[in-house]
């Protein structure tokens, strides 16, 4: 176990900012299935504690935006953010099998997001591909 712990403690620390906020997208898509199974099989203390986890990663995405350079995009995320948090108020406090969708699908959509850009960032750093020669042919990887 301590070897597990010292591995996320190295690859979160070694993450850059993309990384970092796709592993907390992640987590809360990961904590948010695991309360609706909690959630389905009637497990109040269980879904309760699972939703609080997402609840906490969404609330620090929300601090972790900068409001005055992030100008209109970090306003949405603000606003998507705030709406998840309601969902997920609502699914805890009412067994709310749909308030628990519609928070996951926006928390889907933005990890999606994070995705795509941890991809792009990744192709961008990627070394050029090398050309080749064998035979009298050149190559091209």
């Amino acid at each position: 176990m301590r070897q597990f712990d010292a591995y996320r403690k190295t690859t979160v620390d070694t993450s850059d900012n993309v990384k970092l906020v796709s592993l907390l997208f992640d987590g809360a898509v990961n904590f948010l299935k695991v309360a609706r199974g909690k959630m389905e099989k009637h497990d109040t203390a269980g879904k309760g504690m699972y939703i609080g986890k997402v609840t906490a990663i969404v609330g620090e995405l929300t601090s972790s935006l900068n409001m005055e350079e992030g100008g209109e995009i970090a306003r949405n995320l603000r606003r998507l953010y705030d709406f998840v948090l309601d969902r997920l108020l609502s699914a805890n406090l009412r067994n709310d099998m749909k308030a628990l969708d519609e928070a996951e699908k926006v928390l889907e959509t933005l990890r999606q997001g994070w995705k795509e850009m941890e991809r792009k960032q990744a192709a961008a750093q990627a070394p050029p591909p090398r050309a080749s020669t064998g035979a009298g042919m050149a190559v091209q990887a």
